[in-house]
């Protein structure tokens, strides 16, 4: 029965994201036939499936720049929402998430050194490595305040935010030092934003999420050990110390690598898995694939607002979810 269910949510899942595709990728200021969209990409996939009937702006308009952007939405949703998953449940915390924990921001900080003051010293993976070590050290920076003070996880997530402005401070004095006429692509870029979207960048992205969530998924029975507290993980045989270790590595280069291609985007890692929880359950063999799915879900609908609610300018996608994000949570209060 719990397996049917499990495959009932994953189907439904799968047919919105196809369904969040197909009008990301139709949907714009310049909107353009679904059919007309698909068989672009047809096309470009196998060349020769479909006579070329459309405009060159047409194709460059849908292979170009929509598709890569609503993939990168995908992947960033599901990325954030899967980190939201996993630190919630080894935390132990429910308001657990990258954004809160100040995992993004020192993300972000390292993204914007790596932007305004080193530059592509390593070619396209500067971005992302800088962004990793960032997240890196404000995850390290929050586990080793939380055991200096003593405070105990009730008090990770007021310790996460206290990390979240240090980080932020000095990203922005980072913008204040770096160069003027960058830092207004920068500042954009803080609020979230999938305008930059490339099909030379997804491959970043789609490596670091494939594998850090085949790994989760597989350990998902020691995560949910985990959640139920170091001395019952400990007595079912698992180092808690190295397992929590690898697991906050884990999440801090998936928030690293998105927060590097999408900027600091709130609320996603927060309320997914709370909406997942409440529909499939706390086991986080559904609640992990499940909050990746419906991650990718949210964050193409947000972008697909964000392009179109001001067509033809962006809203800053973080701007969208921080909105509806705040909204959702008060409702979720309501139900405690």
């Amino acid at each position: 029965m719990m397996h049917g269910r499990m495959f009932l949510w994953m189907g439904l899942a799968i047919v919105l994201l196809a369904l969040c595709l197909t009008a990301g990728v139709s949907l714009g200021s310049a909107p353009i036939p679904v059919s007309t969209a698909w068989s672009i990409v047809a096309s470009k996939l196998a060349p020769g499936t479909f006579e070329v009937t459309w405009s060159p702006g047409r194709e460059s308009i849908v292979w170009d720049v929509r598709f890569p952007r609503v993939i990168l939405a995908g992947l960033v949703g599901a990325g954030l929402a899967t980190v939201g998953a996993v630190l919630q449940a080894v935390t132990r915390n429910p308001l657990a998430d990258p954004h809160l924990l100040g995992v993004s921001s020192g993300g972000a900080l390292g993204a914007i050194i790596a932007l305004l003051h080193t530059g592509l010293i390593f070619g396209l993976v500067t971005v992302p490595l800088f962004a990793f070590v960032g997240s890196l050290m404000a995850t390290l920076a929050v586990v080793t305040v939380t055991r200096f003070t003593g405070a105990g996880a009730d008090r990770l997530v007021l310790t996460g935010v206290a990390i979240a402005f240090v980080a932020t401070s000095l990203g922005n004095l980072a913008i204040f030092l770096g160069d003027p006429r960058a830092a207004h692509t920068v500042v954009f870029w803080m609020l979230g934003g999938l305008g930059l979207a490339q099909w030379s960048h997804l491959l970043y992205p789609v490596a670091v999420l494939s594998v850090c969530l085949v790994f989760l998924v597989v350990r998902a029975r020691e995560i949910n050990a985990m959640a139920m507290g170091d001395e019952t993980a400990a007595t079912l045989g698992i180092p808690v110390a190295r397992f929590r270790a690898e697991l906050f590595v884990i999440t801090a280069l998936l928030t690293g690598v998105m927060v590097a291609f999408s900027g600091a985007i709130g609320f996603v890692g927060l309320l997914v898995p709370h909406f997942v929880r409440l529909t499939a359950g706390s086991d986080n063999i559904r609640v992990i694939p499940l909050s990746a799915l419906a991650g990718a879900v949210i964050l193409i609908l947000a972008d697909i607002v964000s392009r179109t609610i001001m067509a033809p300018e962006d809203v800053p996608i973080g701007v969208i979810t921080g909105l509806v994000g705040g909204l959702a949570f008060i409702l979720l209060l309501r139900r405690r």
